[in-house]
Formats: structure tokens, sequence, C-alpha cells
């Protein structure tokens, strides 16, 4: 595989950040995972961080260093996040558990599978166009599907937050998958949060990022997309992957596993607190605290080898 990677989250007008990003690859496939966090006094967070740390623990595990059943995988990874974030809840004794949505994405043989709940959204741009993209959970996206608003009256619906399917909800999530979709030379998948694809749509993204480098052009759609949230705006997070299928010209930003061992695997993933862009009013002791109470609710589901 070949590839050029990049992941960021910011805070956008928010007080904390709940978002949740990470990415691992072995010599043969690469997992990339977004969450964003419902619930207050930092159990948002907490159900994005056991989401995509259950996803990234998955991995390590299972890529030796292909996955056998990619769908299986993503299904079993989130169902595992769901109830781990419930046996949280149950721990706490919290009235209302926290939940997060989430998208995921395997690539492996130069195909991309991929499967969400909620509103976090997958991109798959080609020629600076959205070639296909992921299906809110969401009752606005269910009042555009019945053609009751418009695209335009979406944005500013007073029900655009209010999502059906997530992880962490007393129900079990409603999570969507993708078909079994080829990659081509110079494809872009970009997973975000709805604090990045509430202000910039799909398809001004798309534009933005056709034709460039990655890793500078992402960080100016961030950026961009944080000013026009303004004072209130959402947080905003990505992970986006430039596709290098065949060979190209030898570049510092390009990630190549052709020398990677079969049983290696790379994980890029913050720890619960240890990254000072994510804003925390907690302690050092509810720090330490909360990260091993997230590895016990997680290894429940996932053995160690």
């Amino acid at each position: 595989m070949r590839f050029s990677i990049y992941q960021d989250s910011l805070q956008g007008g928010r007080a904390n950040n709940e978002d949740r990003t990470t990415y691992c690859y072995s010599r043969d496939a690469l997992l990339m995972a977004v969450a964003d966090g419902m619930g207050g006094h930092h159990y948002g967070e907490i159900a994005a961080q056991i989401a995509i740390q259950t996803l990234a623990d998955s991995f390590q595990h299972e890529a030796q260093p292909l996955i056998g059943d990619p769908f299986r995988f993503l299904q079993k990874a989130m169902s595992n996040a769901h109830h781990a974030i419930l046996d949280y809840a149950t721990l706490h004794h919290l009235k209302d558990s926290p939940r997060t949505t989430c998208v995921a994405c395997l690539v492996q043989d130069n195909v991309a599978y991929w499967a969400h709940a909620g509103d976090s959204r997958l991109f798959l741009m080609r020629d600076g166009k959205v070639i296909t993209q992921t299906r809110d959970h969401s009752r606005v996206r269910l009042l555009i599907e019945e053609g009751l608003i418009t695209e335009i009256q979406a944005a500013h619906h007073p029900d655009r937050n209010k999502i059906y399917s997530c992880l962490g909800s007393p129900t079990p999530p409603e999570i969507e998958f993708s078909r079994k979709t080829p990659l081509e030379h110079g494809d872009i998948l970009l997973l975000c949060s709805d604090g990045l694809w509430g202000v910039t749509s799909g398809e001004q993204m798309a534009i933005s990022l056709h034709g460039t480098n990655l890793l500078e052009a992402v960080p100016t759609l961030m950026k961009q997309a944080e000013i026009k949230g303004g004072p209130h705006g959402d947080n905003l997070s990505v992970v986006a992957v430039h596709w290098e299928q065949s060979y190209v010209e030898e570049a510092t930003s390009s990630i190549s596993t052709q020398t990677m061992t079969q049983g290696e695997v790379t994980t890029r993933l913050e720890e619960f607190g240890r990254n000072p862009a994510y804003k925390s009013d907690l302690t050092e002791d509810e720090i330490e605290k909360a990260i091993e109470e997230i590895r016990n609710a997680i290894d429940k589901y996932n053995p160690k080898k």
C-alpha cells in the first residue's frame, strides 16, 4: 500500500473537544475512524474515546496483516464499542448513557469498506468530485428524503443535530455498511464530524483538495471551517487519505507499507486527556482514573492475544 494521510481535530467554539480520531495500518490494511461524542461532564468524549480505541485495538489484534472479513470486523468492533460504553455508564450509575457517532473505513487489496452510525460522514472524492458519501442517521436527513425540506433548509433546521442511531444508546445502533468499493490512484477518502461538513459541503471540500498536497490543504480547510463556524461553532475533526495505487514520485509525506513485517501494526491514537489540543478541566488524578476505566471497559471485548 502507498498513501498520504492526515488527521486533525479542532475545538471550534465549544468549551471542550468531544471528537476523537484514529488511524492504524499494517503492511496490507489501513483503518481510519472518527467519533463525535455526546454527553455532559466529559462523558461524550469518553464515549468517543472508547469507540475509536476499541476499533484501534481490534485492528491491532486482527490485522495479520489482512483483516479476514472487513464488514464483520467493522460490525463487531463498533458493536463492542457500543457495549463497552453501556458498561461504563452502568459502572458510574449514569441515568443516561454517554453516546457517540462513529464512522470507520477499512482499506485492503485496494478496496474500501466502511460503516457508520449517526451523522459523522465519509466522502469518497475522485477528480475533484464527490463519488459517494454516507447517509446521515438524522431526523433532518429523513425530512430531506421525504421531500419535506431542501438541503439548504436543512442547514438551519432546528432538528439538524437530532440523530436516531449512535453508539451508547439504550437501543442497539443502526450500523450502516457500504458496498465493496474499489479505489483508483488519486482517490481521496475523507472522514469527518459534522463540525466540518456542516459548514463546508463535500463538493466544496472535493474542489479544495483536488490536485493538492493533502498535508497542506486539509489544515487550511479545517482552519477555514473553524472560522466559518464562528464563536459558537462545533468541534470539527477529520481523517483524510490520498490513495496512491501505482508508483508516484517519492514524497516525504507518503507512507509505504512495503517494508513492514507481517505482524507489524502502526497506530496513531491520542490517549485520553494527553493531547493539549483537547481542552479539559479534569485533574491529573481524574484523567488517570478515566484512562484506567476506559481501558477496563474495552478489554472486556478485546481480549489480548
